[in-house]
């Protein structure tokens, strides 16, 4: 087994300080996207999903961020999928973004809610025809007997939907995440990390925190 106890790098590259923060998260998530996004060629809006499955086990799975505002984060998937299901069953989610070039991590909590029916067709539109017909031809999360099954089923669609719209499937959808924690982590020499977190209080104000690393 490779021992990976010697594996350390010291974090030196920003800082997170109170006098320079915004009274809201979502101003600070912006800032840091596009920092992120204007000097990377991966993917910025790259997260981590996690979910309480029905068998009772958190799950963490890579999706992409579609959209953020005020009122949330929004992404995309089936429905049906284990992902889906596991949102319907218990709405609390994490979403967590490691931007490894910038030392830093930002992790929210909130509730995910499917977004409003013509938005999703809004984007489904949008997507080019093979993104489309992907989300007919999975029955994400569900077992099949083959990759070929997969590829046969497409080229079926690609007939079928010639020259004609393709509609989206009622099954797939975006869920927006309305967040209730927003905690920014920022890597900082020895270990002693800047960690400012934003929680929303009852009167729909942020507290904000500053936490041992």
């Amino acid at each position: 087994m490779k021992d990976l106890s010697d594996y350390r790098k010291s974090y030196e590259k920003n800082e997170l300080i109170e006098a320079n923060l915004p009274e809201d998260p979502i101003t600070l998530f912006q800032k840091w996207f596009y920092e992120i996004d204007g000097t990377t060629s991966d993917e910025a809006n790259a997260m981590t999903v996690s979910t309480i499955g029905l068998d009772g086990f958190p799950k963490s799975r890579v999706v992409l961020l579609k959209r953020f505002n005020e009122e949330g984060f929004v992404f995309y998937t089936n429905y049906n999928s284990e992902k889906g299901k596991a949102i319907a069953a218990n709405p609390h989610i994490c979403l967590s973004f490691f931007w490894q070039a910038h030392e830093r991590q930002v992790i929210i909590k909130g509730l995910a809610e499917k977004l409003a029916a013509n938005l999703s067709d809004g984007y489904f539109e949008s997507r080019p025809e093979g993104s489309k017909l992907g989300a007919i031809v999975s029955n994400q999360s569900e077992v099949i007997e083959s990759r070929t099954f997969l590829e046969t089923r497409l080229k079926e669609l690609e007939h079928e939907f010639e020259n004609k719209e393709i509609p989206r499937p009622s099954y797939w959808g975006g869920f927006i995440v309305k967040p209730v924690s927003v905690e920014f982590w920022q890597g900082r020499p020895n270990r002693l990390h800047d960690r400012i977190r934003y929680q929303m209080e009852d009167n729909f104000t942020w507290k904000i925190d500053r936490l041992s690393p």
